[in-house]
């Protein structure tokens, strides 16, 4: 295991951006009258979830790392709502659904054990 010199060197960080590179892949299925409804919440939602934590690693205060943290970790709640409505809607297939739910899974996880981990 590497010594972490940067939210970038975070495994947390790294499925961040690689959320948002297949949100913004999902988008695309997306119906066009979408753009500034559903669509332009997807995105926002899967942005803020790495930007949070790069945001919290900035402040260099353990606290308002936490609350960063739990920022994003809202963000990713929020981005799985939006991604169930867009499937709902039948916008999305149920591949694409499936490969964003299947990391958004993973990013839960490994963020609530961060948080544990910082929180002791």
């Amino acid at each position: 295991m590497s010594e972490i010199k940067t939210y970038k060197d975070l495994l947390i960080w790294q499925k961040g951006i690689e959320i948002v590179k297949e949100t913004y892949l999902l988008c695309k299925e997306i119906p066009n009258d979408e753009l500034f409804g559903l669509q332009s919440q997807i995105k926002r939602s899967s942005i803020s979830i790495p930007s949070n934590i790069a945001e919290g690693w900035g402040r260099n205060y353990t606290k308002n790392y936490l609350q960063f943290l739990k920022y994003s970790r809202g963000s990713l709640l929020e981005l799985e709502t939006q991604i169930i409505i867009a499937k709902e809607l039948n916008f999305i297939s149920t591949e694409s659904f499936n490969k964003i739910q299947d990391l958004i899974s993973e990013e839960s996880k490994m963020l609530n054990a961060f948080i544990k981990s910082i929180d002791k």
